[in-house]
């Protein structure tokens, strides 16, 4: 977990997702990015009790990509203010097998599932 720590101070933690790692729960009961933060914050600061971590965007179990965690509930309403207002966007890339006809423009096409 630690290897994924991008940035981390008081009030967020920036952590670079694998792909196929869930990022918050769901029916499966899979380990989630939320809860394997959580226990590395734990560990790292030797808190006690629960340890509150605030999401403010999710991205999809199959993406990897940059995942940014609020410490308190003030930097998640702060986050998610940011995201809503567009002043933080995501960005998503994608791997193709053949070279695409133009440089800009709109696919649009089906993903297949590997």
């Amino acid at each position: 977990m630690e290897k994924w720590i991008l940035y981390e101070d008081n009030h967020i933690i920036v952590v670079n997702k694998p792909p196929r790692i869930l990022v918050q729960g769901d029916k499966t009961g899979d380990s989630t990015l939320l809860d394997l933060t959580k226990k590395y914050i734990k560990k790292k600061y030797n808190k006690p009790g629960d340890v509150y971590l605030g999401l403010p965007h999710r991205i999809d179990r199959p993406a990897s990509g940059i995942v940014i965690l609020s410490k308190t509930s003030k930097s998640l309403s702060r986050m998610s203010q940011l995201f809503r207002e567009k002043n933080i966007t995501k960005q998503y890339w994608a791997i193709v097998k053949n070279k695409l006809k133009a440089t800009a423009g709109t696919l649009t096409h089906f993903l297949k599932k590997n």
